[in-house]
């Protein structure tokens, strides 16, 4: 392992320093995982396999996750088109996989006039926003490695002023329409908590309609129910993903497919840095659905503690599924000081969960995640005998490694 506080490097460890940094990503070759896919999926809710964690599945948990990464690449290059004219070009981490369809969420709220002079890279002329994609595996080698046809559904998080806007909207509502409407009316009273809620922003940018789109909700049901029909009778599986807001978006997708659109087909969350969804009855419900939900959270991860942190919040909200704990103070790179922006960042992310073994044990001396993006991000959270190996290696330009400043669109895996 690449020692921690040494002023100097070893040749050795210099010589895997500088495979680390550069700019691809040298995995481990892809075994066939086709007889345990459903123990990956989380038909045994992953028992036995996170702690330790298993090695084929820490290479498909991180495939997973640059799934969501390609999200916040295809929207931050070019935040300004306009939904649904201008469908994006996303390049998948996986050439396996192709889209099938564009994803766009749409806000509720309405915001000031003032807001677009004081941030108006936020983009807050539009209430709908290009969110996500819908991707499906077409590669006959890739489907039998696997040893089923999957469908990734994959959400980014937080980018837009009204997106923020909606992740302050912490009260919990019925997350059905029909729960909402008998409220209003004379009804038996039913036990506290026996209503499954979510957070009100989370459902507003999951259930509203745009302008030009249906509602995400209406989007991922119809391309589902497309796939699933056209590939009836082979085996699948569904797989939703995101980093953040998008976690909570993808909790909420699963748990609508599981019950309406595709009951028999196996549905896992795999969640990054997600918040809280909703109160303990939406996170019963989910389960008793059999949506296999597995949170990826940084034990410094804020974003993973909201909403529900305020005392008068503290009895509604609730966490589903299973979580796979990680440290960034574990990271021999990271600065133990590490900022909220870094313990959040997905690249931070997946750079853990890369270098991750078991709990309390050290980080991977065999990890092979590149470093080059997590220096680009997160520069300043590096610990200087890296950055400075780096600029030493001439693998980036002096001063390239700084985070991006007030001017410029914020890391993009770094929201919530």
């Amino acid at each position: 392992m690449i020692p921690i506080h040494a002023e100097e490097i070893s040749p050795r460890s210099l010589s895997h320093l500088r495979r680390l940094l550069s700019n691809s990503n040298r995995q481990s070759p892809r075994g066939t995982i086709a007889p345990k896919w459903r123990q990956y999926h989380g038909a045994v809710d992953w028992d036995g396999l996170l702690d330790p964690l298993d090695h084929d599945f820490r290479r498909e948990l991180i495939r997973y996750g640059e799934f969501a990464q390609a999200t916040y690449h295809a929207f931050h290059s070019n935040p300004t088109a306009a939904p649904p004219d201008r469908p994006r070009a996303v390049v998948l981490p996986d050439r396996s996989f192709r889209v099938t369809r564009n994803l766009f969420a749409t806000a509720s709220v309405e915001l000031p006039p003032w807001v677009d002079t004081v941030a108006p890279w936020m983009m807050t002329a539009t209430p709908t926003s290009w969110v996500g994609y819908v991707a499906v595996c077409d590669n006959e080698r890739e489907i039998q490695r696997m040893g089923r046809r999957d469908i990734v559904i994959a959400l980014r998080g937080t980018s837009t002023c009204l997106e923020w806007a909606e992740n302050f909207r912490t009260w919990l509502v019925p997350i059905d329409d029909e729960e909402e409407e008998s409220s209003e009316g004379e009804q038996p009273e039913k036990p506290r908590g026996a209503v499954p809620k979510v957070e009100c922003g989370f459902r507003s940018l999951y259930k509203s309609v745009g302008a030009d789109v249906p509602s995400l909700s209406s989007m991922v049901a119809e391309e589902v129910q497309r796939l699933t029909e056209q590939y009836a009778g082979e085996e699948l599986s569904i797989t939703v993903v995101g980093h953040s807001l998008g976690a909570a978006l993808a909790v909420l997708v699963a748990d609508e497919l599981a019950a309406s659109v595709s009951p028999h087909v196996p549905t896992a969350v795999f969640s990054f840095g997600g918040p809280r969804v909703g109160n303990q009855a939406f996170a019963d419900r989910v389960e008793r659905r059999a949506v296999k939900v597995l949170r990826v959270v940084n034990a410094h991860d804020l974003v993973t503690r909201v909403p529900g942190v305020l005392p008068a919040r503290a009895d509604g909200y609730a966490h589903v599924g299973r979580e796979l704990r990680v440290d960034n103070r574990m990271s021999p790179y990271l600065r133990p000081d590490a900022d909220a922006a870094c313990c959040h960042d997905l690249e931070a992310y997946l750079h853990l969960v890369d270098g991750f073994m078991a709990t309390n044990c050290p980080f991977r001396s065999d990890a092979k995640r590149s470093l080059a993006r997590l220096l680009s991000q997160q520069g300043t959270n590096v610990k200087e005998l890296y950055v400075s190996k780096a600029r030493d290696l001439r693998l980036r330009p002096a001063g390239s490694f700084a985070r991006c400043n007030s001017g410029q669109l914020p890391s993009p895996s770094s929201t919530y």
